[in-house]
C-alpha cells in the first residue's frame, strides 16, 4: 500500500493503518530523536504528539498534496517538536515582537542572554523587525536547524528552491536593517 492510500485511509477514520504506522515508523522515530535529544521518555512523549498531530493533518486535508514521503513528513513534525521542547526545557525564552499591531502576526524570536554585545543587540534588534515569513524561515533554519528540505515541507512551499530564495531575501533584509 503506498503512502497516498494510507493517508485516504486515515482521512476515512481507519484507526488499523494509524496504528501501523506508529509501529512502523516508532523505533526508526526514536534513533532519529537521539540526535536532538537525550531522554528516550522525551523523544517518546514527541513521537506520540506528533501522531496526533500528523492525524489532525491529514483529516484537515493539508496533506493532499504532500510531495515527500508520509515518513519525511511526519518526522519532521517530530523534529521541529523536540527542537519546540527543548527550548522551553532549557528556559530560554523567546521575544515576541509586542510592537506588532495584529496578534496573529508573533512569531517568536530567540532570546540572547543578558550578556550580549552590541552586534548582537543589532541582530536582535534587526530580527524583530522583519515580516513573520521572514522570522520564521530565519528562526527555522539558524535557531531550530532545519535543513531547507525540512523547511520547504514544514511550511508547505512548492520546491526548495523558494525556501532558499525566501531565506536569501530574508538575510538581504536582515541585513539592510542592521546596517540602516
Amino acid at each position: 500500500m503506498n503512502d497516498s492510500e494510507k493517508l485516504q485511509r486515515i482521512k476515512k477514520g481507519d484507526t488499523k493503518i494509524l496504528k501501523e504506522i506508529y509501529t512502523t515508523y516508532r523505533e526508526p522515530f526514536l534513533v532519529f530523536g537521539k540526535k536532538f535529544s537525550s531522554s528516550d521518555e522525551d523523544i517518546l512523549d514527541v513521537y506520540q504528539d506528533a501522531i496526533i498531530a500528523f492525524r489532525e493533518q491529514v483529516l484537515k486535508g493539508k496533506t493532499d498534496d504532500l510531495n515527500c514521503t508520509l515518513k519525511t513528513y511526519l518526522f519532521g513534525i517530530g523534529k521541529y517538536m523536540i527542537f519546540d521542547k527543548n527550548r522551553k526545557q532549557s528556559k530560554e525564552v523567546s521575544i515576541v515582537n509586542h510592537d506588532i499591531k495584529d496578534d496573529y502576526d508573533t512569531v517568536e524570536v530567540p532570546s540572547f542572554s543578558d550578556t550580549i554585545n552590541l552586534q548582537q543587540r543589532q541582530i536582535q534588534k534587526a530580527l524583530l523587525q522583519l515580516g513573520k515569513k521572514c522570522k520564521e524561515v530565519l528562526t527555522l533554519f539558524y535557531y531550530n536547524n532545519l535543513t531547507i528540505e525540512e523547511i520547504k515541507d514544514y511550511l508547505k512551499y512548492d520546491n526548495k528552491n523558494v525556501v532558499k530564495s525566501q531565506k536569501s531575501r530574508c538575510l538581504k533584509q536582515l541585513k539592510s536593517k542592521i546596517n540602516g
